[in-house]
């Protein structure tokens, strides 16, 4: 498994490949410049040269992770077969436009949507043609407590099936929504590398959440001299406290990671388009 978090601001733009298939997390372009879009268009070109996009998780529907510019660079090009993204508690107009990018290509090749919603912890595997590399196990949203367009985030839980290398996506969830899932879930959370929550806020992950996942490498998305103080030092003190290695996109004047996990090593460097 190769995981790809581009350096795209304060935002996220992963794309995650195994062998022959890929699938995107997110698709967040900063617009302050044509720069960015010409970069991960550049990105994209490198990455999936000979790979097979299968899907695009979305993991909320908030901006700086459901953006329509990058939306339409994925799907003009190369228009997965799925889309997952979670079942929301209110509507926006960030998702409103995203959506509407989608219904206009629609017409030439449908996009199978899933909405992701869990009821009382139970079903979590969604793997019908979903591609023949990946087993995806979600664990969030939960009806009971979507009291926040984070806490709405999907989180799951990315499994290579040649290797059993994971993945653990897990967009903008915060402590409240973990104290349920380390209740429901204890060691399934447990995978080799861990999407920072919330770009390393402050309140994006807790101390029995971390120590369950337990996770070689975490990888932070987040921008150079973020606005938001991402990341946070409390959350780099549990970074340094429970995985072996943390990363994160917003060092010096910025970079893009890339990251090998065979399902016992786990390697990241810098990833250069």
């Amino acid at each position: 498994m190769e995981i790809f978090t581009l350096n795209v601001s304060q935002g996220q733009f992963v794309v995650v490949c195994g062998k022959h298939e890929a699938f995107i997390v997110d698709s967040f372009v900063p617009l302050s410049s044509g720069q960015e879009t010409i970069f991960v268009k550049a990105a994209l070109a490198k990455i999936l040269g000979g790979k097979n996009l299968v899907g695009l998780l979305v993991t909320g529907f908030d901006a700086d992770h459901f953006c329509e510019p990058g939306m339409k660079v994925i799907l003009n090009k190369y228009r997965p077969d799925w889309l997952m993204y979670p079942r929301y508690f209110k509507n926006t107009s960030k998702a409103d436009q995203c959506f509407a990018a989608i219904d206009a290509l629609e017409d030439s090749k449908p996009i199978r949507r899933i909405s992701v919603l869990l009821r009382d912890n139970d079903f979590r595997f969604y793997n019908k043609n979903m591609g023949e590399e990946f087993v995806f196990e979600v664990f969030s949203p939960n009806a009971a407590d979507m009291n926040s367009s984070n806490n709405c985030s999907i989180v799951c839980k990315v499994r290579e099936r040649s290797t059993g290398a994971t993945y653990l996506v897990t967009g903008d969830t915060e402590a409240d929504r973990w104290h349920e899932m380390v209740r429901a879930f204890g060691s399934k959370l447990k995978a080799d590398v861990l999407a920072a929550p919330h770009h390393g806020s402050r309140n994006g992950l807790t101390a029995a959440a971390a120590k369950l996942i337990a996770p070689h490498t975490i990888l932070v998305s987040a921008g150079v001299e973020s606005q938001y103080g991402h990341p946070h030092e409390s959350a780099k003190t549990l970074f340094r406290t429970y995985a072996l290695k943390w990363y994160a996109t917003n060092v010096g004047d910025g970079q893009s990671l890339r990251t090998v996990a065979d399902g016992i090593n786990v390697s990241t460097y810098k990833f250069n388009v």
